[in-house]
């Protein structure tokens, strides 16, 4: 997994991450040299602007942002109460980096948007989230020693972990409670920090809010396309050769992207992120960098990440340990996260290890699906189903027996993969007696048979679930269950 920041491109105009090339990390001089002065704006005015370049949130769900404003605003008169502003840069996904390449080197640009919205919402503070794997908060701080905020504004840290980034939790986590989604769905522009309507927004979101506060409606709209003006953020890793964050305008075609990030042929690419969608090589050629165009050839822009894979690893493998991944992050607060996810990475597995047919994927996946307390079951299932639709091919290959052939390299970016000793269960059938208990310990690995003996894949134990296959080992009477090294 990347600990560094990865280096920076752009394609065409730089907006975002203009001065980089002059200045490597711009503090406040810079900053004002590169982008010039920015005063405060009415909220009128601020709506306007942000309706006329159609702002949407860039943490993935594109949710737009002068609806969220609106809304902080109608209940601030409501409820006669004060309003916070939150910027969620937790960016708790491993395979994204773009909001911290702009809190390690454009920090002001992310600020004068919290301030701009701050200062039109008459708020009480702003809030700025972060996660504590420490790439991001060193910078920040600086930044905010260097500047006057017009409220006080402070960095709260969240564990780095998937979850950490939804909303909901970044808002339970700045307000003392745990780190996970709430229970039950609400807007934080009614009640969130402190009980108070919360403006909510990603890092990258109040960057280009400033970045349009200063060109103005029109010549923001120079760039990119009549539905999705301006520029995008991309992180592109995988088997990039040159792994890289770019800038680009929207409606640029992918292929440029790639062809710029030298990434070589290979099976498909993941658009989105971890709750993204698998599109094929060809669907890449015609495909452009926006919203629509993505979801036109089968895709996703998501949070803005673009994982390609090469030839030389198995893409069923590879997707394969996401699902397990994902599973481990689940709150564990609703049943279809804390029992479907495992089940839905247990299918992946068997399905992948040539056990089973792919339609337990499929229907592992509709038991989680719009069921869950947040999106992470529904991001789940899409990310598992889109994989075993672009790699049909891969999949016929495992189910024949053999499997395609190559090994998995772990190049999806997540933390500890591959797995540096990977283990599986083994049973001795001249000493099972079918007792039960090792399912009753880790059912989210074992399971019984018709018969009553234990059933588990044969693909190494995934490292959330060795406490739960050690323990399973322990209490098997017949020591008939052993965990042995994967070859």
């Amino acid at each position: 997994m990347r600990t560094t920041v990865p280096p920076v491109a752009c394609v065409g105009e730089a907006r975002l991450t203009a001065g980089f090339a002059d200045f490597g990390r711009l503090d406040l001089a810079a900053h004002e040299e590169v982008h010039g002065p920015i005063g405060p704006i009415e909220p009128a005015n601020l709506l306007r602007l942000v309706d006329g370049v159609q702002l949407k949130g860039k943490g993935g769900a594109g949710f737009p942002f002068a609806r969220k404003l609106r809304a902080v605003l109608e209940s601030c008169q409501r409820q006669d109460a004060p309003a916070v502003v939150v910027v969620n840069a937790t960016e708790g996904e491993p395979a994204s980096w773009k909001d911290k390449v702009l809190l390690t080197r454009a920090p002001h640009l992310v600020l004068d948007g919290a301030a701009l919205a701050a200062y039109a919402l008459d708020a009480e503070e702003i809030v700025i989230g972060v996660s504590d794997d420490d790439v991001a908060r060193p910078s920040l701080t600086e930044a905010l020693e260097e500047r006057r905020m017009p409220v006080p504004t402070s960095i709260v840290t969240v564990p780095h972990r998937f979850i950490s980034g939804e909303g909901g939790a970044l808002v339970n986590g700045i307000n003392g409670l745990p780190h996970i989604p709430p229970g039950t769905k609400k807007r934080s522009s009614d009640s969130g920090v402190g009980g108070l309507p919360t403006l909510l927004s990603n890092a990258e979101t109040y960057a280009q809010l400033a970045v349009a506060a200063r060109l103005g409606p029109y010549e923001y709209a120079a760039l990119g396309t009549d539905a999705e003006p301006g520029t995008v953020l991309l992180t592109v890793t995988g088997a990039a050769g040159r792994p890289a964050v770019v800038e680009c305008a929207a409606g640029t075609p992918l292929r440029e992207i790639l062809e710029l990030c030298q990434v070589p042929d290979g099976p498909g690419i993941l658009t989105g992120g971890y709750h993204g969608k698998w599109i094929t090589p060809e669907a890449a050629d015609r495909a452009e960098v926006s919203r629509a165009g993505l979801t036109a050839v089968g895709g996703t822009l998501g949070a803005g990440i673009i994982v390609p894979l090469g030839r030389d690893t198995c893409p069923l493998g590879e997707s394969a340990q996401v699902v397990r991944y994902l599973a481990g992050e689940s709150a564990g607060q609703c049943g279809p996260c804390k029992m479907g996810l495992p089940d839905l990475a247990r299918a992946v597995d068997l399905a992948v290890a040539g056990s089973a047919p792919v339609e337990i994927v499929r229907a592992a996946a509709t038991d989680v699906r719009g069921r869950g307390a947040c999106s992470h079951p529904d991001g789940t299932a899409r990310f598992a189903l889109s994989a075993v639709e672009v790699f049909a091919e891969d999949l016929r290959l495992h189910t024949t027996g053999d499997g395609c052939g190559r090994r998995v390299k772990g190049v999806m970016g997540l933390p500890g993969a591959p797995d540096a000793d990977p283990q599986r269960l083994t049973l001795d059938w001249s000493r099972c007696d079918g007792h039960g208990l090792c399912a009753h310990v880790v059912p989210d690995f074992i399971r019984l048979d018709g018969n009553g003996y234990p059933a588990f894949p044969p693909t190494p134990v995934p490292t959330w679930l060795r406490e739960g296959a050690l323990k399973a080992v322990k209490v098997c009477p017949e020591l008939a269950l052993r965990l042995a090294k994967a070859e």
